[in-house]
């Protein structure tokens, strides 16, 4: 418990995690997560060191509750996160040791070659033709292949291949622009420079790329001015023969709230698809997973992980992942036993109802271009009323909490409102395609990411 090089590996998986699961920016990672230093595990209190007071009181407010649910799913068990802070710690040999452990062993480099290469994307019948033509298009071999639209169901590895093609151009092209960004932060980016009257500065951002990777663009339909501003910045880099490839949890012809124009232009290149890996393929994903953890799996454990997890490639390294974390932390060797016992935890694992809330409103705010905190409010005008609507709706279809308890969420509406706003939506959708299909849409996001 007291490996260093154990709590290094354990804290940046779980920094990882974060990122991946709650929308962290780099910016954010650099400045917040990475200095921190993981000093002990002991008594079930996780302890980490920031060397500024202010520091501390910024991510114990913003990072904390983020920072306990990844430990949880990594560790299988509730883990308390203490922050302290220690002026010395960014010149202590604990820091040192972290960034100065041997290339073939640190979590960073392990992390790196999992996530960013095309050498440890294990290719089977289920993903080949996505593979081939994300090398092609990292040598800019994409003439045939523009725009390139991967697609396929949450955790079969998109965002590997567009990680993997970003990191193989910077090293073919060096000096490249590429811009990878996922699309809902493009969005973000995009209203904010609305609202800071700087829509230029966005423009020569993203028509200067040379290169625009996109992760689940499916976040931007049904958001009326991101589609456009899109549009024409598609436009203008598909003219200039610039690469794009934009991954999607399901072929553009199913995304029913996007504009048609898009709908054609995703469509206008190579779409390819991933599915679930086949058996023989799980069983290699596993064994190179194990592999880059330097963590021996008897070929029983293999097999039963493989048999067991059949349709997400991330839940499959998750179990090996934790399965390490299990033996690095307790010395629990991975029998089969303890095996089931992770893959049910990995399996149930769910983003806390409170996040899920909070998406969904932000998500149906972002549609309506309506503030979360005017949803909550007492406001009455016809958008705020029709987002509140559509919000309660999805978020009684994605968590089931009692009507009581979705109120609350509201400035304590009552029992009857609530009901009366989720009636209202279902009446509509019913009358309204295009409605159904912008709620559709919703509710698949929001449960794809959960």
């Amino acid at each position: 418990m007291n490996s260093l090089t154990s709590l290094s590996d354990i804290y940046r998986a779980v920094v990882d995690n974060c990122v991946k699961e709650y929308d962290i920016s780099g910016a954010a990672r650099e400045l917040w997560l990475d200095p921190l230093v993981p000093l002990r595990m002991e008594n079930n209190t996780f302890v980490l060191a920031t060397n500024l007071e202010f520091k501390k009181e910024t991510l114990t407010s913003l990072y904390l509750p983020y920072i306990e649910e990844q430990l949880k799913v990594i560790l299988g068990v509730p883990v308390n996160v203490e922050i302290v802070v220690d002026d010395t710690v960014q010149k202590s040999p604990i820091a040192d040791i972290i960034k100065t452990e041997p290339v073939n062993e640190t979590a960073d480099t392990i992390d790196k070659k999992m996530t960013y290469t095309f050498d440890n994307f294990i290719v089977g019948p289920s993903n080949n033709l996505a593979f081939a033509a994300a090398k092609a298009v990292s040598k800019k071999q994409h003439e045939k292949y523009n725009p390139l639209f991967i697609y396929g169901d949450s955790g079969l590895g998109k965002t590997h291949l567009l990680s993997a093609i970003e990191s193989e151009m910077k090293s073919n092209f060096p000096g490249i622009n590429i811009i990878y960004i996922p699309a809902e932060t493009f969005t973000n980016e995009f209203l904010h420079s609305i609202s800071a009257n700087n829509v230029e500065l966005f423009d020569e951002k993203y028509r200067s790329a040379d290169a625009l990777l996109i992760d689940d663009i499916q976040f931007i339909a049904g958001k009326e001015q991101t589609e456009e501003k899109f549009f024409h910045i598609f436009n203008e880099l598909y003219n200039q023969n610039k690469v794009i490839v934009l991954t999607s949890d399901r072929p553009a012809k199913e995304i029913k709230s996007i504009s048609d124009r898009l709908r054609t232009r995703f469509s206008s290149g190579l779409a390819a698809d991933v599915k679930p890996p086949e058996y023989e393929t799980r069983l290699a994903i596993i064994q190179r997973k194990a592999e880059l953890l330097h963590f021996n799996i008897s070929e029983d454990v293999i097999d039963y992980i493989a048999t067991k997890l059949k349709s997400n490639i991330r839940q499959i390294e998750g179990v090996v992942t934790k399965l390490n974390a299990l033996y690095m932390v307790s010395q629990v060797k991975p029998t089969i036993a303890v095996a089931q016992n992770v893959i049910k935890d990995i399996v149930t694992d769910h983003q806390p109802i409170p996040v899920t809330v909070d998406k969904i409103i932000g998500e149906v705010a972002k549609i309506y271009n309506v503030e979360p905190d005017e949803m909550r409010s007492q406001r009455r005008t016809a958008n705020i009323s029709q987002a509140r609507k559509v919000a309660i709706y999805v978020i009684q279809d994605v968590t089931g909490l009692p009507y009581e308890s979705i109120g609350q969420e509201f400035n304590g509406r009552d029992h009857s409102t609530v009901v009366y706003a989720i009636k209202s939506v279902k009446e509509e959708m019913d009358r309204d395609s295009g409605f159904r299909s912008i709620v559709e849409d919703i509710i698949k996001n929001i449960k794809t990411n959960q």
